[in-house]
């Protein structure tokens, strides 16, 4: 050893990581004191869970959704998942950093809804609501003793009221497509709306009928196909309601939400699937945005004309397939040999995804039940798929409408001229066989079409 060095005895690799994963425990015990409780059993031992009956004609009697795994209420959960949709993800990372303490309860006094809505005959009916907890909006009015006592019930429905400001409304203005009324448009041009949240609330039988399939199979494919990340879908078949995490849904009312069941008041509604590059960034490749702020204008004009106008925005990016795969298939539909086709419109996206569409609207017309809906006057929308679902749910739609040609991207007539030969609505000619061929979008690097 050379004079006047010094030397520390270091730990060996293994050594070090040995303290390392103690450390990493002792940081997890701390978060969790508890044991990891994988999975629960009906017979188990502490597992009471709070009664709930769905379809119930009242919330005493249907109870409360109780899907909180804190150490207070773990034993009484009667629902599968987590609340907050597909939040529930950022949720758990905000308790892993400590930005959140895993036993936080809400306060939610002041919360309450700004608007009454219902309750209808249909929010008992399990047959028309399956997929929304009816009662979602009323925690602190009907299930309060249940949070006195530290059971952990959270809302999944909020309704509150909002100004919009939009740079098509103000062109509407200037066209006189709408008027400042002081009412529903005010004198700075902003729209006065409501404004309905809703997160996913699946009561797992009668969305499995809904679909025309078993519960069995309901539970294992959503067992499987979520990585195994719900084991209670298979060991709990007691739990018969189920918080996906999934995206959720807006509703944006135009006039009083107290015309929508009202049959002397007309009623003009869309409803929309999320499509993020065309309604926030403006691409032009779809007449999502177009039809989108058309329909805004229309349920607007509605309700200045004494009516009521509904938009109803889901959160199904890319016909629920999702934002990548929807940008493969914009890939492969502009690189394939004979250029953008309509006839290939469908293909491109099957030969990627393996089905052309996975917004399965069986489920859409639920929010629609619970706003107290049975009739839509004008249906701003050309979807064969949600106008049957709709209808197939009792509600009579009066008026199908089109989106006004002169509002249509050049680039869209593949999406729209594809669609229509495959069923959706139009009052014009419908393109088939080789003439779909003939209906080309623009390739990338042209600046016109």
């Amino acid at each position: 050893m050379t004079i006047g060095s010094t030397s520390t005895t270091q730990p060996a690799p293994e050594e070090r990581d040995e303290a390392a994963v103690h450390e990493q425990l002792q940081q997890v015990q701390t978060l969790y004191p508890s044991r990891v409780v994988l999975t629960t059993y009906p017979s188990q031992l502490g597992i009471d869970p709070v009664s709930l009956n769905w379809g119930a004609k009242t919330p005493a009697e249907r109870g409360p959704v109780v899907a909180s795994r804190n150490q207070d209420t773990i034993g009484k959960r009667n629902a599968i998942g987590a609340g907050g949709g597909s939040y529930c993800i950022y949720r758990a990372l905000a308790v892993a950093i400590g930005a959140l303490a895993p036993n936080h309860r809400p306060d939610f006094r002041l919360t309450e809804p700004t608007h009454k809505i219902g309750p209808f005959g249909t929010w008992s009916d399990p047959e028309k609501i399956v997929s929304l907890d009816p009662w979602g909006h009323a925690v602190v009015e009907h299930f309060s003793d249940y949070t006195e006592q530290g059971v952990d019930v959270r809302p999944t429905i909020a309704i509150t009221k909002a100004h919009m400001k939009l740079a098509e409304i103000d062109d509407a203005i200037a066209k006189g497509i709408l008027k400042r009324d002081g009412d529903i448009v005010t004198e700075n041009g902003e729209l006065k709306v409501v404004k309905v949240a809703s997160e996913p609330v699946w009561y797992l039988p009668g969305v499995a009928k809904r679909f025309g399939i078993s519960e069995a199979v309901l539970r294992r494919a959503l067992f499987e196909d979520t990585g195994g990340m719900y084991p209670e879908l298979i060991t709990r078949p007691d739990l018969q309601v189920f918080l996906p995490p999934i995206g959720g849904l807006t509703v944006y009312i135009f006039g009083n939400p107290e015309h929508i069941p009202d049959p002397t008041k007309r009623l003009t509604m869309r409803v929309h699937d999320e499509c993020n590059g065309s309604d926030v960034f403006g691409s032009d490749i779809c007449t999502c945005k177009p039809y989108l702020i058309y329909s805004i204008e229309e349920c607007a004009r509605e309700a200045q004309n004494g009516g009521v106008g509904v938009v109803v925005y889901f959160r199904k990016e890319g016909r629920a397939l999702g934002e990548v795969t929807k940008y493969l298939v914009y890939n492969a539909r502009k690189r394939q040999e004979g250029g953008d086709t309509a006839a290939n419109y469908f293909k491109r996206t099957e030969f990627v995804a393996g089905v052309k569409d996975m917004r399965f609207q069986a489920l859409m017309p639920d929010i629609l039940h619970w706003l107290g809906v049975t009739r839509i006057d004008r249906f701003i929308s050309m979807s064969n798929m949600k106008y049957e679902a709709i209808v197939g749910s009792g509600i009579e739609i009066v008026e199908r409408v089109e989106i006004p040609e002169d509002r249509m991207p050049a680039d869209a007539k593949v999406e729209i001229e594809a669609k229509v030969a495959d069923g959706y609505f139009t009052t014009g000619a419908v393109h088939t066989g080789d003439s779909l061929d003939t209906v080309k979008g623009r390739n990338w690097d042209e600046i016109a079409h």
